[in-house]
C-alpha cells in the first residue's frame, strides 16, 4: 500500500513538472503571437501617420505636431498634383518632337491641379479621425511631436516623431502576460532601444524611418 502511494505521488509530481515545463514553453509562444498581431496593427497606423506627415510637409514645409491640425489637414486640405494627358508617340518622336515641343504644340498636357489630401493619399472613406488612436486601447493616442534639428553642417532639417509604448500597445495583455511585457521592455532598455513602436525621430534626421524597419 505504501509503495502504491509513493508511486501515485511520484506520478502526480511528474505530471505537475511536465505541465510546468510545457507552460514555460507555451506562454512565451502565445505571448509572441498576441504581440505580433498588435504590433502589425500599430505599424499600419504609423505608416499612415507618416503618409499624412509627409503630405503636410510638402504643403507647409514643416511637419505637424498636433493631432487636430493633422486630421483637419488630411480631411479638408488639398495638395498639388501634376495632371498628365497624352504621351509622346512614335510619330511625334519621328517628327523630332520632345515633350517640351509637344507641350508647346498642345499635343500633350502637363499642368498642376489641386486634389483632396484624403483621397490622394488614402481613400475618401478612410477613418481619419482615428489615425491618432493606438489600436486595441481605450482610445489612447500616439505621442506626436515635431521639431527642427540642426545637422553638424548647420542645415536645419524638419523632423517628426509618432510613438506608442509597449504598455499601451499591449495593455489588453497585461493581466495574462505582465511579466513577459516587463521582460520585453527591459530587453529594449538594455539594447538602448525605444520600448515600443515609433516612426521618425525628433532628435535626429532618420528619413522618417520606423523602428521596425
Amino acid at each position: 500500500m505504501k509503495r502504491i502511494i509513493i508511486q501515485i505521488a511520484l506520478l502526480i509530481g511528474a505530471i505537475i513538472l511536465a505541465y510546468k515545463i510545457w507552460d514555460s514553453i507555451r506562454t512565451p509562444l502565445d505571448f509572441g503571437k498576441e504581440k505580433d498581431v498588435r504590433y502589425s496593427q500599430v505599424i499600419e497606423n504609423l505608416k499612415d501617420i507618416r503618409k499624412a506627415e509627409i503630405a503636410y510637409k510638402d504643403v507647409y514645409g514643416r511637419f505637424c505636431g498636433d493631432w487636430d491640425s493633422l486630421v483637419n489637414f488630411v480631411k479638408y486640405d488639398s495638395i498639388p498634383k501634376i495632371r498628365k494627358i497624352g504621351m509622346l508617340t512614335d510619330s511625334m518622336i519621328a517628327e523630332g518632337l520632345d515633350e517640351k515641343a509637344a507641350l508647346k504644340k498642345g499635343l500633350i498636357i502637363r499642368d498642376t491641379i489641386k486634389v483632396s489630401v484624403i483621397t490622394e493619399i488614402f481613400t475618401k472613406d478612410y477613418p481619419i479621425e482615428k489615425i491618432g488612436i493606438i489600436p486595441n486601447t481605450n482610445n489612447d493616442k500616439f505621442w506626436l511631436g515635431q521639431a527642427i534639428v540642426t545637422t553638424g553642417s548647420g542645415v536645419n532639417v524638419p523632423v517628426f516623431e509618432a510613438r506608442a509604448h509597449n504598455n499601451q500597445i499591449l495593455s489588453e495583455l497585461m493581466n495574462d502576460y505582465k511579466q513577459e511585457i516587463i521582460n520585453l521592455n527591459e530587453q529594449s532598455r538594455k539594447n538602448n532601444k525605444y520600448p515600443g513602436l515609433k516612426v521618425g525621430s525628433i532628435t535626429e534626421p532618420n528619413n522618417n524611418a520606423g523602428n521596425w524597419e
